[in-house]
């Protein structure tokens, strides 16, 4: 079988990855002619890998003597525990771009492409930092945002960091009291809200949700609601000379949540040079970001991607900034924003990538994309059938490159190789530096088998911690109790022939009926493949001591999930895997319930369909959804 893609040769000569094995064999005589015989050398000499990713990435800041200690502990090493840095200063140099080029381009589903240029975001940012300073905020202090993905979120996190408060966000569409379950943990002084938001064509009101957070927020002493208390906040202070608090390596940047279906989120904190050196490598490296890029990600403020996208303008590059339905008025949208803005990399989902399939959308016969090079995909494993999509009706000559890791790190464990061949339904490969494996029940590592993914070495954007676990126990429970002194992320994955990487579902959803370990992945991938369903969900059920295979579809408008349909389903599913992978049980549904980040949450459901309560439905987008997996007869026999 051949690759889908291969770089040119003129790509491989002008990429980032290129340039920084060039950098490491004259530093450090690292003889690496290929991404593999690099990646060995950022495992075994990590500490030599990332002093080189220090400066390759030209991280502003005193880097210290030291570049790790404790390297034999995880969690407990420390990176770079010497050095004093400002991450907003890193980000808002803007690896020299002029300052009448845009810094960020932003686009609403009714507003054309408008343009802040860096002259604009470093003055605004400066301004938001001395307003913050002028409240009283010290470093540390908290700063909370209730927004959509509009500029001012990006000037108000910078304005944060460059005086060291921490900020901490949550995109509009989460209810009230999702708000308070995140931000109610971590007892913010400042919130900033936006009065409405338009999605899919429709204003929402946000007043009376704000009022009723602001009431349960004892601790905000300073609110910034709309435009107009923007200018209250803001508008004194402009004029304001940029000034940048060094602050140590690990000193909190973000505070992150879990997803939060099964209780209370995790408030997961991150670090300002753990993220910051982390970014620099998979943007410069991993997705060959260069100055003057135009970049963009589908995200919104409530998922680690918004964080992922503000870094890339420390490398020079332009974000790009959409907000609103990625369908509204139609599915063409977002090809649209790529050619009005010249976007040189597209990052979406999975799903969404499903969805314009499905839609019956050909991006290449409708729209130019000329200035595409790298398209990203993350949220849920890419199936194979979609790599084929991307490919035939996208674009041709594109880097498509399957990205996994996480809120829990704020990066990525396994990603893309831009001077490397693209494999039909596999990710290229794991990310420098961490140390990934597969490892088995009994903790041995294995490669062309399913199991869990591991990392067995610490790395720099590994939590600071969880905000309120002074000693530590809920973060250790959370990723080190499976093995001892090891990273275990919680995905179901395998190593392949190419070194590369399919994650088949997460390993606390894996099917088991019969004792026989099934990633949902397997079972999704043939699913999408059939055109009268849209969407679907598979968990296990408990069962007459066993366990059995359900599978939930939503079907096209219009048609019913009859005897025909059901053995069409199962048929294709057993000729395509094998008859352990059937479901015992299908049935209809009219949605799916996902989080506001557009995961499915298998977990949740399967927890209805036990009769159990899900502890936290203001985790969900759509937490109605869940009602209609309740006390269903088709699985009641």
């Amino acid at each position: 079988m051949a690759p889908l893609w291969t770089p040119s040769p003129d790509r491989i000569v002008r990429a980032n990855l290129t340039r920084f094995m060039a950098f490491a064999r004259q530093r450090y005589r690292v003889q690496a002619a290929e991404y593999a015989a690099l990646y060995d050398w950022s495992v075994h000499k990590p500490l030599e890998f990332w002093d080189a990713m220090w400066d390759f990435g030209g991280i502003a800041g005193s880097k210290g003597a030291r570049i790790a200690i404790d390297m034999d502990h995880m969690p407990g090493a420390t990176f770079f525990p010497d050095a004093k840095l400002n991450f907003a200063e890193n980000v808002l140099a803007g690896a020299g771009r002029h300052e009448t080029e845009p810094a960020i381009l932003h686009r609403t589903e009714t507003t054309l492409v408008r343009s802040m240029s860096w002259r604009e975001l470093r003055a605004e940012a400066a301004a938001f930092a001395a307003a913050l300073k002028a409240a009283g905020i010290k470093p540390g202090d908290r700063v909370a945002a209730y927004l959509p993905n509009v500029p001012e979120a990006i000037v108000a996190v910078l304005g944060a960091a460059a005086m060291g408060a921490v900020w901490s966000s949550c995109s509009p569409d989460f209810g009230v009291q999702g708000v308070l379950d995140r931000f109610g943990q971590i007892e913010p002084r400042v919130f900033i809200a936006a009065d409405d938001y338009t999605y899919g064509g429709k204003t929402f009101d946000q007043r009376q949700k704000v009022s009723e957070i602001l009431a349960q927020l004892p601790t905000v002493q300073h609110t910034i609601v709309g435009r107009d208390g923007w200018e209250r906040f803001v508008g004194p202070h402009r004029g304001a000379s940029p000034s940048y608090v060094q602050l140590p390596f690990n000193h909190p940047l973000y505070i992150l949540y879990s997803s939060g279906t099964t209780g209370v989120p995790k408030c997961i904190v991150h670090g300002a040079g753990g993220t910051l050196l982390q970014h620099a490598k998979e943007h410069e490296l991993h997705c060959d970001i260069q100055s003057g890029d135009r970049v963009f990600y589908f995200t919104t403020l409530g998922w680690m991607m918004w964080n992922w996208l503000v870094t890339v303008l420390a490398w020079g590059g332009t974000i790009l900034l959409y907000d609103g339905s990625p369908f509204h008025p139609d599915p063409h949208t977002l090809f649209t924003f790529a050619d009005e803005t010249e976007m040189t990399l597209f990052g979406t989902s999975a799903r969404f990538i499903d969805a314009v399939s499905k839609a019956g959308v050909r991006p290449r016969e409708s729209h130019s994309l000329a200035s595409v090079r790298t398209m990203t995909s993350t949220g849920s494993p890419l199936a194979p059938e979609s790599f084929d999509f991307v490919y035939e009706h996208i674009k041709h000559d594109l880097h498509l490159a399957s990205i996994s890791g996480g809120t829990d790190i704020v990066s990525c464990f396994v990603g893309g190789n831009p001077i490397g061949a693209v494999w039909r339904g596999e990710i290229q490969c794991r990310a420098l530096g961490m140390k990934v494996e597969v490892w088995d029940e009994r903790g041995h590592a294995v490669r062309q088998q399913q199991g869990e993914l591991v990392c067995t070495m610490p790395f720099p954007s590994m939590p600071v911690g969880f905000w309120n676990d002074p000693d530590g126990r809920k973060y250790h429970a959370a990723y080190f109790e499976g093995f001892p002194g090891v990273w275990t992320h919680g995905d179901w994955v395998e190593l392949t022939e190419h070194d590369g990487v399919i994650i088949y579902g997460r390993s606390d959803a894996v099917l088991n009926p019969g004792g026989v370990r099934i990633g949902t992945a397997e079972i999704y991938r043939q699913v999408e493949q059939m055109p009268d369903i849209l969407e679907s969900l598979v968990i296990g059920q408990k069962w007459e001591r066993d366990e059995r295979i359900v599978l939930f579809v939503k079907l096209r408008e219009g048609l019913a999930l009859d005897d025909a349909r059901t053995d069409a389903i199962r048929t294709h599913i057993r000729r395509n895997t094998t008859p352990r992978h059937v479901p015992a049980r299908i049935v209809q549904v009219t949605d799916i319930p996902r989080t506001k980040s557009g995961k499915i949450v298998e977990l949740a459901v399967r927890e209805v369909v036990h009769g159990r309560a899900v502890k936290n439905r203001e985790a969900l987008a759509n937490p109605e959804a869940l009602e209609q997996f309740r006390n269903r007869s088709e699985l009641q026999r």
